[in-house]
C-alpha cells in the first residue's frame, strides 16, 4: 500500500481537496438527525410552523451542499486515478521495453497486456473509490459515534451492540473476497493470453480447420473464469444481506432501549427518532468501508503482480553502470553511455567498421545460474560449444549451417538478447557487457528474415529513433532500391501500412526493413538471408548496393542459400552449435567437408527446379 500512494505524491492537491470534501460530507450528515429531533421536541409541540419550515428549508439546503460536495469529491478523486493510471502505465510499458528477449520467452504477450490494462484498472479504483474514500467513512464513523454518544451514551451502547457481529462477517468477506479476486486475475490473464496468441495466428487456425476446437478451448478458459466471478458474486450476496439484517437489529435494540425511556421521560420522542437516523448513517459508511476493503483487495491481488513486473530486473546489467575503468568500461552517465565512449567503439584505424570477437563462447537457453558461476545442476544441452571467431572492418563473415546449428543464436548474442554462460564477445576490445545497450545496438543495422514493421507510415518504419530527415530517409530507400517500391504505392513515403505492414507484400516489408537498417549509417551490418523473400529482378539491385554498403563496415551474414555468401571474406560452418570448418567458400569446396555437401545438395536442388 506504501508503494501504491507513492503514485499520488504528485497529486497532493487533489488528495488533499477530495479529503477535505468528504470531511464536510461527513459533518452535513449530522445536520439531519438534529433537524429531526428539533422539529418533533420543539417545533410540533407548540405547533411552530414557522419553525418546521425554517427546519426543511435548511435540510433542503443541507442536501444541495452535499450533492455539490460529492459531485466535486468524485470528479477530483476519479481525476487522480486517471492520472495514476497514466503515470503506472507509462511507467510499466517503459519497463517492458528494456526486459531482456528472455523474459518474453517465459511471458505470453496476453499475460502482460492484462498487467497494462486490467490489472492497472483495478488500481485506478483504489484511487478513485478506496483510500480516499474510506478516509472519508472513518471520518463519518467517528463523527456520528461521537454526536451518539454526546446525546445519550446508553442509546449509544445499544446500537453498537451488533458491531462485533459487524467485524466477524466482515473478516469473513475479507478473506473470502481477496481469494476469489486472485482467482479472477489469474484466469483473466490466461484468456488474455490464449486471445492475443489464436488471433495472431488466425491463418493458421483457419488453414487447418481449428475453429470448432479453439472455441471449445476458449468455452473452458470462459467458463472458468465464470466460476470464479460467480465465486465472488455468491459472497458479495451473502455478505450485504447480513449487514442489513445487523442493522435492522441495532436499529430494533435501539427502539426497545428507547421506549421504556420514553415512557419514563428520561429521553424524548425526537431524541430517539434521531438516533434512529444516526444508526442508520453509522452502519452505512461502515458496510461501505468493507466494501473498501473489498476493493483494497482486488488492488492488492492486482498490485502484486504489477509491482513483480516492475521488479524484474531489466536487460541492462549491474555490469553497465559506473564510470569508465581501466578495463576499458564504457563510462555511462544516468544509464546512457557518454558519447565519448560510444564514438571510441568507431575505431579510427579500421574506417567505419568495428572488430568484432567471439572468444570460447559457450550458450544454453534458460540458464541464468550459470552466468552466475552456479554450477551445481547437471551439464546442460549447449546451443553453442566453444565459438570463437574473428571479424574486421570491410570483412564479411557468413554463418551457415542446418537449422539449430547455432547461426541465429550468435546473433542474438551480439544483440545481447542474451549474455553466454562462458566466454566472451568483444567489439573494438571492449566487452560487450560493459557497454550500454544503447551504444552496443546504435552501431548495428539488422535485417531479419522475420521481418517486423509497424503500423505506421513508411517514413517512420525506415527512421523509427535515428534522428534521420525526410531526404535520409530517402537516400536510404534509394540506395537499396526500395524506393521503386515505394514510389508505386499510394502517398509514397506516407502511405500508411497495417499491423506487421500486412498491407504490402513479404519481399516489399524485406526492401524497406533493410533501408530501416542502413539508414542510420551502421558500423556493424548483420543480415538474415536478406534476400530470402525477393525475386531475383530485386535481389540483383540489392547485391550491387550491398557492396557499396559493406565497403570498410563489417558485416556478419547467416546463409540458408550458399549462393549468396560465395564472395565472403570467411564462411563458418556450424555443426550442433561448434563451428567444424571455416575458410573461404573455394577453400571448403576444396576440403570436401560437411560444406561442399551442403553446396551440392542446394545446387542439385536448384538443378532440379529448373528442369522442372
Amino acid at each position: 500500500m506504501r508503494r501504491l500512494l507513492r503514485y499520488a505524491r504528485p497529486y497532493r492537491a487533489l488528495v488533499i481537496g477530495s479529503l477535505a470534501l468528504l470531511l464536510a460530507d461527513g459533518m452535513l450528515q449530522l445536520v439531519g438527525p438534529a433537524l429531526t429531533q428539533r422539529v418533533i421536541d420543539v417545533a410540533i409541540p407548540r405547533g411552530d410552523t414557522r419553525l418546521v419550515v425554517t427546519s426543511a428549508a435548511m435540510f433542503a439546503a443541507t442536501l444541495l451542499f452535499q450533492f455539490a460536495f460529492t459531485y466535486s469529491e468524485t470528479m477530483l478523486t476519479s481525476l487522480l486515478g486517471q492520472r495514476v493510471m497514466r503515470d503506472l502505465r507509462v511507467e510499466i510499458f517503459a519497463h517492458l521495453q528494456r526486459l531482456s528477449v528472455s523474459f518474453f520467452d517465459r511471458n505470453p504477450v496476453g499475460r502482460l497486456v492484462t498487467r497494462v490494462t486490467s490489472d492497472v484498472e483495478s488500481l485506478n479504483e483504489l484511487f478513485t473509490a478506496g483510500v480516499v474514500a474510506g478516509i472519508g467513512d472513518l471520518f463519518t464513523l467517528l463523527a456520528i459515534s461521537i454526536a451518539m454518544l454526546v446525546v445519550d451514551w446508553r442509546l449509544a451502547l445499544a446500537a453498537f451492540a451488533v458491531i462485533p457481529a459487524v467485524l466477524i462477517a466482515s473478516n469473513v468477506f475479507r478473506v473470502r473476497v481477496r481469494e476469489s479476486y486472485r482467482a479472477i486475475r489469474t484466469r483473466l490473464a490466461r484468456i488474455n493470453a490464449f486471445l492475443q496468441e489464436r488471433i495472431s495466428g488466425v491463418r493458421v487456425v483457419q488453414l487447418f480447420g481449428r475453429e470448432g476446437s479453439e472455441s471449445q478451448r476458449f468455452d473452458a478458459l470462459n467458463r472458468d473464469h465464470l466460476d470464479a466471478h460467480l465465486r465472488s458474486v455468491t459472497v458479495y450476496a451473502l455478505y450485504f444481506p447480513v449487514i442489513e439484517v445487523l442493522t435492522t437489529v441495532a436499529m430494533a435494540s435501539l427502539i426497545v432501549a428507547g421506549s421504556s425511556r420514553v415512557r419514563g421521560a428520561s429521553i424524548t420522542v425526537g431524541t430517539v427518532a434521531a438516533f434512529l437516523q444516526l444508526v442508520r448513517r453509522f452502519y452505512q459508511p461502515l458496510q461501505d468501508l468493507s466494501d473498501k476493503y473489498n476493493t483494497l483487495q482486488q488492488a492488492m491481488a492486482s498490485s502484486e503482480r504489477v509491482f513483480r513486473l516492475l521488479d524484474t530486473e531489466s536487460g541492462d546489467g549491474k555490469r553497465e553502470r559506473g564510470d569508465e575503468t581501466p578495463s576499458g568500461r564504457l563510462a555511462v552517465r544516468d544509464g546512457h553511455p557518454q558519447a565519448s565512449a560510444v564514438s571510441r567503439l568507431r575505431s579510427p584505424d579500421s574506417g567505419r567498421g568495428v572488430t568484432v570477437e567471439f572468444d570460447d563462447v559457450w550458450f544454453a537457453y534458460g540458464l541464468a545460474h550459470l552466468a552466475k558461476g552456479d554450477a551445481s545442476l547437471s551439464e546442460p544441452e549447449w546451443v553453442l560449444r566453444g565459438v570463437s571467431f574473428l571479424a574486421r572492418p570491410g570483412q564479411t563473415l557468413a554463418l551457415v549451417g542446418h537449422t539449430g546449428a547455432g547461426k541465429t543464436t550468435i546473433v542474438s548474442l551480439l544483440l545481447r538478447f542474451y549474455d553466454p554462460q562462458r566466454g566472451r564477445i568483444l567489439v573494438n576490445g571492449v566487452d560487450i557487457r560493459d557497454m550500454s545497450l544503447d551504444a552496443l545496438r546504435g552501431l548495428i543495422g539488422y535485417v531479419q528474415q522475420d521481418i517486423f514493421l509497424f503500423a505506421g507510415d513508411i517514413t517512420s518504419n525506415i527512421r523509427l529513433s535515428a534522428p534521420l530527415t525526410d531526404a535520409d530517409v530517402v537516400r536510404a530507400a534509394e540506395r537499396v532500391g526500395a524506393d521503386r517500391v515505394i514510389r508505386r504505392l499510394p502517398r509514397e513515403y506516407a502511405y500508411e501500412l497495417g499491423e506487421r505492414g500486412a498491407s504490402v507484400s513479404v519481399g516489399e516489408r524485406q526492401l524497406l526493413s533493410f533501408a530501416r537498417a542502413i539508414a542510420s549509417d551502421p558500423a556493424l551490418l548483420i543480415l538474415d538471408e536478406a534476400t530470402s523473400a525477393v525475386d531475383s529482378e530485386i535481389e540483383a539491385s540489392i547485391q550491387e548496393a550491398l557492396e557499396v554498403l559493406m565497403h570498410d563496415r563489417t558485416t556478419i551474414a547467416i546463409a540458408h542459400r550458399l549462393s549468396t555468401i560465395v564472395g565472403a571474406t570467411e564462411i563458418l560452418v556450424l555443426h550442433h552449435g561448434e563451428v567444424r570448418e571455416r575458410g573461404t567458400h573455394r577453400e571448403l569446396l576444396a576440403r570436401e567437408g560437411l560444406y561442399q555437401r551442403l553446396y551440392r545438395l542446394q545446387q542439385g536442388e536448384i538443378a532440379a527446379a529448373a528442369q522442372t
